[in-house]
């Protein structure tokens, strides 16, 4: 489970993790189907796969002799919280900008 956004967002820096959340985000998938809607190995999708089980993005369960990967909602949220809070005090900032600058006028 992430303790901070940092290592979720250390993660996201490949665009492959990425890729991999967005499908997961379908629904869970083993490494296989993963693999096969990627341009990469089957062994990198799980190295990939690695990086974003210990930034607490994805987990795993066995069915069988598969590993079945799916969204680790704590983890997700954990970055989702992080970008309100940037965003949140971004879209403050605009506000009160905005508030108090004068139009421009096409007469001068």
């Amino acid at each position: 489970m992430v303790t901070d956004s940092n290592a979720a967002l250390d993660a996201l820096g490949d665009p492959q993790r990425r890729e991999i959340l967005r499908l997961l985000g379908d629904g869970d998938k083993p490494v296989h189907a993963l693999a096969e809607a990627l341009p990469i190995s089957r062994p990198a999708v799980s190295r990939h796969l690695r990086v974003l089980k210990a930034a607490g993005l994805v987990d795993q369960r066995a069915e069988g002799t598969e590993r079945i990967y799916s969204l680790e909602a704590a983890g997700v949220a954990a970055v989702q919280s992080y970008l309100e809070s940037v965003w949140g005090e971004a879209i403050t900032r605009f506000r009160i900008l905005a508030e108090n600058t004068t139009p421009v006028t096409g007469d001068r």
